[in-house]
C-alpha cells in the first residue's frame, strides 16, 4: 500500500460481529482471560495495538509503542539507557525534551549538546560511555537540517543508537529508519492528531531488539500511555494526514518567501528557501519542506510581539500542526535560559486559504 491508503486503512482493525466500517472504541480496563486474550489496558487494547500497527507502517519500522504525550516518548528512551550513558543531542533541541534530560536525569545520564549540521562536533563529541545520538530534523525552532544519513555512519561506527525526533517533517516527507535511524520519535499532538485536540507521542522502531524491549517495559510499566478514546481519534485524524500536509508545505512556502522579501523581516528560516543553509540536504532527504517556519522581526521582541497582536487569523499559542495557523514569539514560551532570539517568531502554516493568510500578514506587517 502507498502512504495514503496505509492512513485511511491501515490503522483499522475490525473484530467486532457486527463488521462496523470504522474500528469501535473499546473502553473496557480489562479482558476476559483467553487464550491469546489482552489482560488490562495498561499493557494494551484494541486501539491503541491498531494505532501502533499503523504509526509502523507509517514510519516503515517493526513495531511502534504510543504514549500520552511526546515528551513521555522521549523520555521513555532516555529512561531505557543504563545509568552513566552518554547521550549527543542538538544544541537547539526541543526545550521540553531538553529540561528532561537537564532535570529528570541529572546524575543518571550524561548530555552534550552540539550543533547536528557539524559533523566534525559530531564526531569530537563521542566517548567510552555514550550510547545514543538524538536529532530532530528540522529543528525546533530553528528549522536546522541535520543530515541523517551522515549522522547514522558516525553512529554506527561506533555502536551507537540514533533517534530521530520526525514531528516536523512527518512520514508524508521524512523516513529517518530508510535513512539509517534506529527509532524514530514523534508528538504525535502535532501533524498526526492535526486539529489541537489531541495529546500523544510515539515511537517507532526499526527491529525489535534489547534497547526496544526495554522501551516496550517502560511504557507498560511506566503506564504513561494513551487513552482508547485518543488513540481512536488519532487513527482517525491520520486519515487525513497525507492530504493534510501537502496544504500545509505549499501555505508554508508561498509564506517564507513572502516574508523574506519584506524589508522589515530581518531573516527567515525555511528548509525550502535555496538560501537556507540545508536546503541542499533537505532536499535530498525529504519529499517536501514542512508546515513549519520561524523568522526574526527587525525592531526586536517587542516588534514582534506587537506584529503578533495585529495578526486576526493566526493564533497566539504554544503548539503547532492544526489545520489553524498558531504563532508564538518562540523565546517567551521557552523561559528565560532560552538560546532562541528575543525576535523570533515561529509560525505553524495552518491551512486556512492561502490569500486570507496572506492578506492578514501584509496588513499586519504595515
Amino acid at each position: 500500500m502507498r502512504l495514503e491508503t496505509v492512513a485511511i486503512h491501515g490503522g483499522n482493525i475490525i473484530t467486532d460481529s457486527e463488521k462496523p466500517v470504522i474500528q469501535p472504541i473499546t473502553l473496557s480496563t480489562t479482558f476476559i482471560h483467553q487464550e491469546g486474550s489482552m489482560i488490562y489496558s495498561r499493557a494494551n487494547n484494541p486501539n491503541r495495538h491498531s494505532l501502533e500497527k499503523l504509526l509502523a507502517s507509517l514510519e516503515k519500522g517493526a513495531e511502534a509503542a504510543a504514549f500520552s504525550s511526546g515528551n513521555a516518548a522521549g523520555v521513555s528512551v532516555f529512561q531505557a539507557l543504563e545509568p552513566g550513558s552518554h547521550i549527543i543531542a542538538p544544541d537547539d533541541m526541543y526545550h521540553g525534551l531538553k529540561k528532561g534530560i537537564l532535570t529528570l536525569f541529572e546524575g543518571v545520564i550524561e548530555a552534550t549538546f552540539v550543533d547536528m549540521t557539524d559533523l566534525d562536533k559530531v564526531a569530537m563529541a563521542f566517548r567510552n560511555n555514550t550510547k545514543l545520538i538524538w536529532i530532530e530534523t528540522p529543528s525546533n525552532p530553528l528549522l536546522k537540517i541535520t543530515d541523517i544519513k551522515a549522522i547514522s555512519s558516525l553512529a554506527k561506527a561506533n555502536n551507537v543508537i540514533l533517534a530521530c525526533d520526525n514531528t516536523f517533517a512527518t512520514p508524508v516527507f521524512q523516513n529517518p529508519i530508510e535513512l539509517g535511524a534506529d527509532l524514530v520519535m514523534h508528538s504525535s499532538t502535532k501533524y498526526f492528531g492535526g486539529h489541537s485536540d489531541i495529546l500523544g507521542g510515539a515511537l517507532i522502531t526499526k527491529e525489535k531488539n534489547a534497547f526496544w524491549e526495554r522501551i516496550k517495559n517502560v511504557q507498560t510499566t511506566g503506564g504513561a500511555v494513551p487513552s482508547p478514546m485518543d488513540c481512536y481519534y488519532l487513527c482517525r485524524s491520520i486519515k487525513t494526514l497525507p492530504y493534510r500536509m501537502k496544504g500545509h508545505v505549499e501555505h508554508a512556502m508561498v509564506l517564507a518567501n513572502y516574508l523574506s522579501q519584506n524589508s522589515k523581516i530581518e531573516r527567515v528560516f525555511y528548509p525550502g528557501l535555496k538560501e537556507h543553509p540545508g536546503h541542499e540536504v533537505a532536499a535530498n532527504q525529504m519529499t517536501g519542506f514542512g508546515g513549519i517556519l520561524s523568522f526574526q522581526v527587525k525592531g526586536g521582541a517587542e516588534a514582534a510581539d506587537k506584529l503578533i497582536s495585529k495578526l486576526k487569523y493566526y493564533t497566539n499559542a504554544t503548539s503547532l500542526g492544526g489545520v489553524e495557523s498558531l504563532i508564538e514569539r518562540r523565546a517567551a514560551s521557552e523561559g528565560p535560559d532560552t538560546l532562541t532570539p528575543q525576535n523570533l517568531i515561529r509560525l505553524s502554516v495552518g491551512l486556512e486559504h492561502l490569500d486570507d493568510l496572506l492578506e492578514d500578514l501584509d496588513e499586519a506587517l504595515k
